[in-house]
């Protein structure tokens, strides 16, 4: 028997379920709405909780399956939706094992789990008088629309969401700020916003873009170094765990971009990640490498869309908090409304007891026969009173009064009738002045949820302005550098070769040739850049410190040419010339130069040549230093047989100024924070610490200090001597101390205080003439003055030494009266 087969046309069928599909993603699921800032099931989530609260703790599966009635989502959804709220410590309390954002440790199965909603959650959340009403997915319940928060809630706990060729991702923000923002909103006042993670650290938003699309935030750990072989993570960035972050560190050493020797998660109660570095390692270079090359430091691109009548838009959060601030003033004044109606209504009904009561007219009701009859009757009894109401009295309102007991009657009280009234009234016209009063209704009201609920919700994460890190500078030497110098090959697998130095495989390598051409290429495992290599080296960009000398004959006229010169901007594997560059021009001289010296050398002619001095010296320090492009300074007209080094060179370069950068605890040459005077290479800087250390410090740009820690740093002077006014611990006395530095060891720290743990440096100072301001209170409890010469009042002793003893009296307060 044949089938009869119906022929469906399918086009525009994809179309249509596809658009249909993508809408319910955005809308139902991935994007949260303006109105509450909550997604649908987490919205359906508070709304069962709030059904089932009787003020103790529900199982989360019991909460799962409330939840369920009003929509069918999956359990295990349901489930992680509770968690991911839970989690955040707004909305929901919770009771058992949650998880752990911090580690990753996910929570219990929901039969252990409870949760019940917060006092914050009842107080804001919650209202069925100003509640938007629908019929569940099966009609059997009706859930909220929207619930009425008062609260920016969207920004207080930010949201993640990814549809259907749409996503969304609003960072948290901090609790205090975001009510203090809304009070300025109200007040017209300006304000700023910035993301606060639960998980601390710090945070750039340099490029914020008020969280807005092609926005971007720098998030950092908070590491701290415990001793120079110990650094310890104490926070870590939003959106990693310290598993993650763990994962990355080893990830990092096994690629040879750090070295560690052992990393260990201690986190408890709070974080705790201990990397102990591998010997030889710089505590401040290894942090700033962590910071490159691991999850240590990450970026997010926040992506502000919410939903504003049924469609997705993008919004900056500023203008999603002024949409919230607006909205939480028009519920207010929604309440306030409906709290007025009702206290009308209760003032109208108060007052007709009293009238039905007071003038006996229920006594008129007993000769009526009819239902109708008692109606008129009583309504002919209120008739001289109506004008005094808000209006017109229904048949509602007497029936009411004809359902009040005779026990009732039988007890009415006058005077606490007059003194219901009289308390109704006055909350009307409180509530009316709110009313007429509603921006500063709107302001107390969130100045009361500060008060309330702003305890513990102090900003977690840092803002601060982060330094680039050169990741060349910072990772750990991991290759070594080889060069065949014939064949015109470097690399680091040329291990049968000439070794040149450890370099890490990310760094830039800079090839000199003896036919005067250069390159700068990436080091690989072998690479070809030309026979006839005559110096290798590191390359790094920008260092105007570094000063190449050159002697080179010119192919065409037969002259000899020098030059001084730097190589800062270049393209990479471009091939550049340093000669004029004729054919068989070559390099007859070369010397690298880190700080600019330059030298004097000896240049021996032919003696074939004709001319008189056949023997000469050339000083480089005679000649300027110019771009690479330059053809340099004539040496000689005649044929050169040889040139030799005859006395090493002193840099020629000036000397130039370092700065001390505060918020990012570098050193710098870009006027950036306190100036610390001119410099040398050769130079040191000392730094003394408020902990009663003291180190030595070479010019580093990738060393980077706790600033907070600093208390003087400075050019190092060996003839200058440290005046210390420091607290003994053991003694409990103030004490004065002038020494010179007599270790030579670099980037140690030295003891200059006793070690007792309540012992602290006061203040320090190199100046030649230091006064010192006392105040004190005698035994009598006067408080005086006294000003102290340093260096009248101790000579220079040994770094240890504890120096004089400042003071017999109690000393109330030490300040530097002058430095000159």
């Amino acid at each position: 028997m044949d089938k009869d087969y119906s022929t469906l046309p399918i086009s525009g069928m994809y179309e249509s379920w596809f658009l249909d599909y993508a809408s319910y993603v955005i809308l139902e699921r991935a994007v949260p709405a303006i109105e509450d800032g909550l997604k649908p099931v987490q919205r359906r989530i508070l709304h069962a909780m709030k059904e089932m609260d009787d003020g103790r703790f529900n199982k989360v599966a019991n909460v799962i399956g409330s939840t369920m009635q009003y929509h069918p989502h999956g359990d295990a959804s349901i489930g992680d939706a509770i968690v991911n709220l839970g989690q955040k410590d707004l909305l929901i309390e919770t009771q058992g094992n949650w998880g752990d954002i911090r580690t990753g440790d996910g929570a219990a199965a929901p039969r252990y789990i409870e949760a019940r909603l917060s006092k914050f959650a009842l107080d804001v959340v919650f209202n069925p008088k100003t509640t938007e009403w629908q019929q569940s997915y099966d009609g059997r319940k009706k859930e909220p629309v929207t619930l009425p928060i008062k609260f920016p809630l969207l920004l207080a706990q930010g949201v993640e969401g990814i549809a259907v060729g749409l996503s969304t991702k609003v960072l948290p923000h901090n609790f205090i700020e975001l009510i203090d923002a809304s009070i300025k909103v109200l007040q017209g006042k300006n304000f700023s916003l910035y993301p606060d993670f639960p998980t601390g650290g710090s945070i750039d938003v340099e490029n914020y873009n008020g969280g807005k699309r092609g926005g971007k935030v720098k998030v950092r750990a908070k590491i701290e170094a415990s001793d120079n072989k110990t650094l310890l993570i104490k926070e870590i960035p939003f959106g990693t765990t310290t598993q993650s972050l763990t994962e990355s560190i080893v990830k990092a050493n096994d690629a040879g971009k750090i070295k560690v020797k052992k990393i260990t998660d201690n986190t408890a109660k709070d974080v705790e990640v201990e990397v102990q570095l591998a010997s030889g390692q710089s505590p401040s270079v290894v942090i700033d490498a962590l910071y490159a090359f691991t999850d240590c430091e990450t970026s997010i691109s926040p992506n502000a869309c919410i939903i504003i009548d049924e469609k997705p838009h993008f919004l900056s959060v500023n203008e999603i908090l002024e949409i919230s601030t607006k909205k939480t003033v028009d519920l207010l004044e929604l309440e306030l409304k409906i709290l007025k109606g009702e206290l009308l209504e209760k003032i109208l009904f108060s007052s007709l007891e009293k009238i039905f009561i007071e003038n006996r007219i229920y006594r008129d009701i007993e000769e009526c026969e009819t239902w109708e009859a008692v109606i008129a009757t009583i309504d002919k009894g209120l008739e001289p009173f109506k004008p005094q109401f808000y209006r017109e009295i229904t048949t509602d309102d007497i029936v009411r009064l004809t359902e009040i007991k005779i026990k009732r009657i039988s007890k009415f009280d006058s005077f606490k009738a007059d003194e219901l009234m009289k308390r109704l009234t006055d909350e009307l016209e409180q509530t009316e002045h709110h009313l007429n009063h509603l921006t500063d209704y709107a302001i107390s009201y969130f100045k009361d949820l500060l008060e309330k609920y702003s305890k513990g919700r102090e900003r977690k994460t840092v803002i601060s302005t982060f330094d680039s890190i050169a990741i060349t500078q910072v990772a750990a030497n991991n290759v070594k550098l080889y060069v065949n110098a014939k064949d015109g090959f470097i690399g680091y697998g040329l291990k049968k070769d000439e070794f040149v130095c450890d370099c890490s495989d990310i760094d830039d390598i800079i090839v000199f040739r003896k036919d005067g051409k250069f390159v700068v290429t990436k080091i690989s495992d072998k690479t070809f850049v030309g026979k006839g290599i005559l110096h290798v080296e590191v390359h790094r960009k920008d260092d105007d410190r570094k000063v190449f000398n050159l002697i080179y004959l010119d192919g065409k006229t037969g002259v000899t040419r020098a030059k001084r010169f730097q190589i800062l901007g270049i393209t990479r594997d471009k091939e550049y010339d340093l000669t004029k560059g004729e054919k068989n021009s070559k390099v007859l001289y070369f010397t690298s130069n880190l700080n600019g010296e330059a030298e004097l050398v000896g240049i021996y002619l032919s003696p074939s040549s004709k001319a008189r001095n056949k023997v000469f010296e050339y000083d480089f320090s005679d000649l300027e230093i110019k771009g690479r492009g330059s053809q340099g300074n004539i040496v000689t007209k005649y044929p050169v047989k040889k040139i030799q080094l005859k006395k090493e060179g002193k840099s020629t370069l000036g000397a130039f100024n370092l700065y001390f950068d505060d918020a990012t605890g570098r050193i710098n040459k870009d006027s950036i924070g306190k100036e610390l005077g001119e410099f040398q290479l050769e130079d040191q800087i000392i730094c003394i610490y408020t902990d009663g250390n003291y180190e030595i410090l070479p010019i580093d740009y990738n060393l980077k200090l706790e600033s907070k820690k600093v208390a003087l740093i400075e050019k190092f002077d060996t003839e200058k001597a440290i005046s210390a006014v420091h607290f003994d611990g053991s003694t409990k006395s103030f004490y004065v101390k002038r020494f010179k530095v007599e270790t030579s060891t670099i980037q140690k720290k030295f003891q200059f205080l006793t070690d007792h743990k309540n012992s602290k440096l006061i203040l320090a100072s190199t100046q030649g003439n230091l006064l010192v301001q006392i105040k004190y209170k005698e035994k009598s409890g006067a408080e005086k003055h006294d000003i102290l010469d340093v260096i009248s009042f101790v000579g220079i002793k040994g770094w240890k030494a504890i120096g004089n003893k400042l003071h017999h009296h109690k000393i109330i307060k030490l300040n530097p009266m002058s430095q000159s």
